[in-house]
């Protein structure tokens, strides 16, 4: 990476001591719209696995799997579903929480300011967006952004597992809190999962944990803690690569 282009990288990120500092908060890329009504029902009971899932569904069908969804109450308010992006066999896996507005307009996940900024992380990491698979906890959005409730996330969870199953990443990093919390099944602060190498599920996926990219937007000092999460993820993916080449 040339040196211009990769102090330009660090400056967005907040890392470069040679770039001043932004100047005041950025807010949010979105507006936060209230609930309205009472929640919908959903059509579907939910159960462990979806109907049919079980049976280790491939990527077209699982696509119309979640595309059809009425298995928890957020169906009834979606623009689209937000399945995922990327290679199908890519060796980086990004997980956030859920499609924003923007996201459920455009079906497609980490688009706008947070989109960008998670561009420029990944730049700054090594591999490109067209290079890492990126899926979300939920592929509903929740009104008004609001944060997913625990029986929405275990009612799309069996989607996101075989997704993870199927790209078969060397390594995944969830991004904010909720998604942390959901994927780790856990309910330590965010704070007390950076740092360190999780093992996700029997097949021990190796997840490291961040700050998401629209926090950071609101919370600019935070971009350097940021930073040291992505060292991280750097130093462990070309760990477990030679390994996996040593295998």
């Amino acid at each position: 990476m040339q040196a211009a282009h990769k102090r330009r990288i660090l400056a967005e990120l907040g890392v470069d001591v040679y770039v001043r500092r932004d100047a005041g908060s950025v807010r949010a890329a979105e507006e936060r719209a209230s609930d309205a009504g009472p929640p919908a029902q959903p059509d579907e009971p939910l159960t462990s696995v979806p109907q049919g899932l079980a049976d280790g569904v491939e990527w077209d069908p699982l696509r119309a799997m979640v595309a059809a969804c009425t298995r928890c109450v957020l169906h009834a308010g979606r623009t689209q579903t937000v399945f995922g992006v990327g290679p199908r066999d890519a060796r980086w896996m990004i997980i956030g929480e859920a499609p924003g507005a923007e996201e459920d307009r455009r079906g497609e996940p980490f688009v706008g300011r947070a989109g960008q900024l998670l561009d420029s992380m990944l730049r700054a990491l090594g591999p490109g967006r067209d290079q890492v698979y990126i899926a979300n906890v939920l592929k509903c959005r929740p009104p008004g952004n609001r944060d997913p409730r625990p029986e929405e996330s275990a009612s799309c969870r069996p989607y996101l597992n075989r997704q993870i199953e199927l790209v078969a990443p060397t390594l995944i990093i969830a991004v904010g809190r909720i998604a942390a919390q959901a994927l780790l099944e856990t309910d330590q602060p965010l704070g007390k999962l950076r740092g360190r190498i999780h093992s996700l599920g029997e097949r021990g996926w190796p997840v490291i944990v961040t700050y998401h990219p629209a926090y950071l937007l609101r919370s600019p000092s935070e971009k350097r803690k940021a930073w040291q999460d992505l060292l991280l993820a750097r130093r462990t993916f070309r760990e477990l690569d030679c390994q996996r080449g040593e295998a």
